[in-house]
């Protein structure tokens, strides 16, 4: 009988849900309200979208954007407080008796695109978040190699972002993780301004940057010089570290082709191995990486204990 995963891709306002069969990619996608501040609405909503199956699914698989404790199984979700704190795969199967996998976004579209995407036929593939901030993960032989939870792959933060870049001092801005000087304060879309603002003292969102770098503004194209210097060094780094023979990115900013086309000639004269071919690419896993990458997850790990 054909092995049906539910997967969900969870936000702090909507809920998207697909079945995917026998380890292809997820069908028709439905969406959902998020019940985000009440904990027994949110655990209903999603027994009940699998209870309104035709069949009832053999896992349940869910990314979002918190991370699993690997030893305690609780959850860090900032923009869901119904489940912050929770242990939710424990109470969801408790309440349905389907086996769950909970997995990072950013986990989740590495896998999604070594499964599916641009990262197919790479032993190793380190898929990075390129959106109003950064995020990543990393994947071997086509599994996570933190499949319990965990920070892996998480590249934005720790305080590495230069000081110098362009030859100009950049200031370790404060991180709302805690720190300073993480590459999630510079890297991002809400990097790119930060930076524009600092080098030039006028706000300006990353798309209206983007657009006069494109046509050559001197302002603009200065702000992208940096940002280039700020964020090769340390994505060479982390290529060298674990061996990526392959760079998928999403996110919004990585929908700029043309800068992500940028940041790969930027990096590849730092690594260590000299790639002849791109190596920070666009995704390509289509427009639900969070459900593919999920759903691909709950299927290894029913082929592991099978």
């Amino acid at each position: 009988m054909a092995f049906c995963v539910l997967s969900f891709d969870i936000g702090g306002t909507s809920i998207r849900a697909a079945t995917a069969i026998d380890g292809g990619a997820p069908g028709e996608v439905s969406r959902f309200d998020t019940p985000a501040h009440d904990r027994e609405a949110f655990l209903a909503r999603l027994a009940g979208i699998a209870a309104d199956l035709p069949q009832k699914p053999d896992a349940i698989a869910i990314s979002l954007a918190g991370v699993v404790d690997p030893g305690t199984g609780r959850m860090i979700v900032a923009n869901i407080p119904a489940i912050h704190d929770t242990d939710l795969a424990a109470d969801l199967e408790a309440l349905t008796g389907i086996p769950v996998v909970i997995a990072n976004d950013a986990d989740c579209f590495a896998v999604a695109e070594a499964v599916f995407g641009a990262g197919r036929g790479h032993e190793i593939v380190f898929g990075i978040i390129l959106g109003t901030g950064v995020g990543g993960g990393l994947v071997s032989g086509g599994r996570l190699i933190n499949a319990g939870g965990g920070f892996a792959g998480e590249w934005g933060h720790g305080p590495i972002a230069p000081t110098m870049a362009g030859g100009i001092a950049i200031p370790h801005f404060a991180c709302g993780c805690g720190l300073s000087g993480c590459l999630d304060t510079v890297a991002g879309a809400r990097g790119i301004e930060r930076l524009h603002a600092h080098l030039h003292g006028a706000p300006l969102d990353s798309r209206a940057i983007l657009d006069a770098w494109r046509a050559a503004e001197v302002a603009a194209t200065r702000t992208v010089s940096v940002y280039l210097d700020l964020i090769a060094g340390p994505l060479a780094v982390c290529v060298n570290l674990t061996g990526a023979t392959i760079v998928p990115a999403g996110g919004g900013l990585a929908g700029a082709h043309d800068l992500l086309a940028a940041i790969d000639e930027a990096v590849r004269p730092l690594t260590l191995w000299k790639f002849d071919r791109p190596l920070v690419v666009p995704a390509a896993s289509g427009a639900e990486p969070g459900l593919a990458g999920a759903a691909a997850i709950a299927f290894q790990k029913q082929a592991q204990s099978s």
